[in-house]
């Protein structure tokens, strides 16, 4: 697909999970790119067409000084997530950016929904997680700043994005290590609550195809695909990947995870816990060609095939491993 426009592009971040794919199918297309980060990140490579700027998002001083003062026709914010954050951008980049796109994020939804699918009218609330919370005072600056001072802010919720470095379940690496060791692992709930994951490459389609369409400025809009597996299906497929032919799952209450876990327990309850369906007409109706061309089933072997190819990434987390075991003995007494 070509574009009408290059597009000057700088994106906040860009080295993610979620961002260095758009990233590289925004110079793909056409666009001219650059990021601004600490320029530390070497996991995911960017195009050598990208242009680099170095300063730390959150450090005013640095971004201006790093900006020089530039104008974009996009800027995409990945890395915002305090209303405080995004106050700054819209100073900064007044008068000086076509739009600005900022990636909040579906945790900001009714949790848990009252009804199913999800779309971008869904009323924003969640009691449970202060990252989701913050999100959604983010998404409130900025649409006082579009209404108050025509500031041209498009929104942006993704739901659970990974690619081949992010493991989905809530022990990643360790969960795997278990399984090959003929270990049971935890499965929140009972594991049959759904569960849409989409994979980085696939959000790339749907977000890219809204950078500088005019019909999305002053707009929100959700980018997730249309797989949603079983959790006990995720475990499985993964389980398969890494060789594993009759995975041990062990169904525990998120209430009671969230007590043994409470570093877990906020995104827990606040979102993976609850079945979660997304309608993505919106975005299709200004960008057709967006859709779910990868599923877990086939990202689960490439994920477990590029650990297996990273041992430093293979690291098992002895604290919620022990936890897992607390866990499991628990489930096993009642």
């Amino acid at each position: 697909m070509s574009i009408r426009t290059p597009l000057d592009v700088l994106f906040i971040g860009g080295s993610g999970v979620i961002s260095a794919a758009s990233v590289t199918r925004a110079v793909r297309l056409g666009h001219r790119v650059a990021v601004l980060n600490r320029g530390r990140s070497t996991l995911r490579p960017l195009p050598p067409e990208v242009e680099t700027l170095v300063a730390d998002a959150t450090d005013d001083a640095a971004v201006d000084a790093a900006l020089a003062g530039r104008e974009f026709d996009v800027v995409a914010q990945f890395r915002a997530f305090r209303p405080d954050h995004v106050a700054h951008d819209v100073e900064r980049f007044a008068g000086r950016a076509g739009q600005y796109v900022f990636v909040s994020s579906a945790s900001a939804y009714q949790t848990p929904p009252l009804r199913l699918p999800v779309t971008e009218s869904t009323p924003l609330r969640n009691p449970f997680w202060q990252y989701s919370r913050d999100k959604i005072a983010c998404e409130d600056v900025l649409l006082r700043a579009y209404r108050d001072h025509d500031f041209p802010t498009t929104i942006v919720r993704p739901s659970h994005t990974y690619d081949r470095t992010l493991l989905p379940t809530t022990g990643g690496w360790t969960d795997v290590a278990r399984m090959r060791a003929g270990r049971p692992v935890v499965v929140h709930g009972d594991g049959t609550s759904l569960w849409t994951l989409t994979h980085t490459d696939d959000f790339a389609v749907g977000f890219v195809g809204l950078l500088g369409h005019p019909a999305a400025v002053g707009d929100t809009f959700q980018i997730m695909g249309t797989h949603a597996p079983s959790w006990d299906q995720v475990y499985r497929w993964l389980a398969a990947a890494a060789g594993v032919e009759e995975p041990e799952l062990v169904h525990v209450a998120s209430e009671t995870i969230a007590r043994v876990l409470p570093d877990v327990g906020p995104g827990l309850l606040g979102d993976k816990a609850h079945t979660m369906l997304f309608d993505c007409a919106k975005l299709r109706a200004l960008v057709p060609e967006f859709g779910t061309t990868i599923t877990y089933d086939q990202a689960a072997a490439e994920q477990v095939a590029w650990f297996d190819a990273h041992p430093d990434a293979r690291r098992v987390d002895d604290v919620l491993d022990a936890a897992f075991d607390r866990l499991v003995e628990h489930a096993r007494s009642v």
